[in-house]
């Protein structure tokens, strides 16, 4: 829940730094290698554990979904959508975290789930493609997309991510995860990330990149990592449908977005797609007689 809060007021915050002061990619490199300092600065208070090395493999690939992918495509598409657009898309990040759990855990889906992701990536599909006129020429299409597309590789990671959280530390996947992470970011970041004018930056800029890289980067991070810890990919998910509420609140707070008829029956579909896939069955009572 905490995680969700910090990544509900990001979506402004984070809009309000691109792309006037910071290009995406450059942006990107700034919290990742900022995070991953704070990642290995952290580490330094735990005992250090050993990887086997066929495990590197799923790291790097973690690295890859989980923070070069993920944050490139939402930044990027942030950088030309809505704010309010991109956390209702977000929302369907459940029902593609379920979809990757079919694919790659082999977790079977009923007609009820299935009905779920039904009504969730419409919704999303809604928001991808309405616009003034519904075409790829669209004002905010291909942020939208990209920000579905952010929502799916973070998915993937969220899978492939458990079976490491069995072996090792919280602390120490995330730290390796980010190191695969910077190590494709930076032939993108660096360029950008030098070429900025730091030394104009006004101090509500710096406190908003500082807000990025520790909040929504690096506790973010470390608070889903533990969760995974103890719940399931899905559970974790499943907190991102508070995030348009608190995005919309803060967007519309500061005048940078605004509610449409559209944009609230489209959080209506993902909300019932995901609350389609989150009910329990009732158990049967084990004192009835069969």
């Amino acid at each position: 829940m905490g995680a969700s809060i910090i990544y509900g007021i990001n979506y402004t915050v984070a809009k309000g730094v691109m792309p006037d002061y910071l290009q995406p990619m450059g942006f990107i490199f700034t919290r990742v290698s900022g995070a991953l300092l704070l990642f290995f600065a952290l580490s330094l208070f735990f005992s250090k554990e050993k990887i086997i090395p066929k495990d590197f493999i799923r790291l790097a690939l973690c690295g890859l979904f989980g923070v070069a992918l993920n944050q490139s495509l939402f930044f990027i598409g942030l950088n030309i959508t809505t704010p309010i657009n991109a956390s209702i898309i977000m929302t369907s990040n459940p029902i593609l975290v379920l979809i990757t759990s079919s694919l790659l855990l082999g977790e079977k889906l009923n007609l009820r789930k299935w009905g779920g992701i039904f009504l969730g990536l419409t919704g999303a599909l809604l928001v991808i493609a309405f616009g003034k006129n519904i075409h790829f020429g669209s004002d905010t299409f291909w942020g939208d997309l990209l920000v579905f597309l952010n929502a799916s590789s973070y998915g993937v990671y969220l899978v492939i991510v458990k079976p490491l959280m069995a072996k090792y530390k919280p602390i120490t996947v995330i730290k390796w995860v980010f190191f695969f992470g910077f190590l494709y970011i930076t032939p993108f970041g660096f360029t950008q990330f030098t070429n900025a004018s730091w030394a104009e930056f006004p101090p509500k800029i710096l406190w908003a990149i500082l807000f990025v890289v520790v909040g929504t980067t690096f506790l973010t991070y470390l608070f889903n990592i533990y969760a995974l810890k103890r719940v399931s990919p899905n559970v974790v998910s499943i907190y991102i449908y508070t995030q348009p509420i608190i995005a919309s609140f803060i967007a519309v707070l500061f005048g940078m977005d605004e509610i449409t008829t559209m944009k609230v029956f489209a959080t209506f579909l993902i909300f019932t797609g995901v609350y389609l896939i989150s009910i329990k069955p009732r158990r049967k009572n084990a004192l009835q007689k069969t």
